[in-house]
């Protein structure tokens, strides 16, 4: 069995003193979708704040592709190929799609492939190249996500973090973006999604963990757990 590309390994996580994550793992193989999910406060974007080198995890360790990375800067898990989606997409609203997609490719490596990832990126999201040239604050909040999603993938990265990317979009934008995030596992990237979202994501998932108060409370196959009790009554109504 190949190793992951993305291992957390029995972390605990938190803000000086104060332990918001308790005793977590989770990993990443070549080319799956992982999704993390859980409620507000439960966790999750602490996890990837240290798996992007925001913090440092206070107990266990982070590897990418095998290597410890725990305690690593941001700018240098770029430079491992790890690329991050952020919450609120922050793009450049009085800039073009096709500017805030360059900005992604600011590392001398993607920067020497960028005409080559452009071209990816228009196949991958035909919208994008249709309005290549509007200003990125002009466009539905579906196709913002898809901007911030292409800018990270300027970055010719060997990993995908994304975080709550159907944050303040309407049921059917969330679809379109959604399924947008599986076209791009389907390329063979791998991808960690954090969401709260939970019904989509096991509908686009290989493997789903779900955080409660810091803790994992479980794991396992997107499709089982679509029909495990505790998620249908936490987190589907039903």
């Amino acid at each position: 069995m190949s190793q992951p590309i993305l291992s957390v390994d029995h972390v605990d996580l938190g803000y000086g003193s104060l332990t918001v994550v308790f005793d977590f793992s989770l990993h990443v193989d070549q080319g799956e979708l992982v999704g993390l999910v859980g409620g507000n406060g439960s966790g999750k974007s602490t996890v990837l704040r240290a798996i992007s080198g925001m913090i440092r995890p206070m107990k266990g360790r982070i590897l990418l592709d095998g290597e410890e990375v725990s305690g690593a800067k941001p700018h240098q898990m770029a430079q491992r190929g790890l690329a991050h989606v952020p919450m609120g997409r922050q793009l450049f609203a009085n800039m073009t799609v096709h500017e805030n997609l360059l900005l992604g490719a600011f590392l001398p490596a993607a920067r020497s492939k960028r005409d080559s990832s452009l071209e990816k990126i228009y196949h991958l999201f035909p919208d994008l190249k249709k309005n290549a040239q509007a200003m990125a604050g002009q466009l539905s909040g579906g196709q913002q996500q898809m901007v911030a999603i292409g800018r990270a993938l300027m970055l010719d990265p060997s990993m995908l973090i994304m975080d709550e990317p159907s944050l303040g979009l309407s049921p059917l934008l969330v679809k379109d973006v959604m399924a947008s995030i599986r076209r791009v596992a389907d390329t063979g990237l791998p991808i960690l999604l954090v969401e709260q979202n939970v019904k989509q994501v096991l509908s686009i998932s290989d493997r789903t963990y779900v955080l409660e108060n810091g803790r994992n409370v479980l794991d396992g196959a997107s499709e089982e757990l679509q029909g495990h009790p505790m998620i249908k009554k936490a987190y589907l109504g039903l």
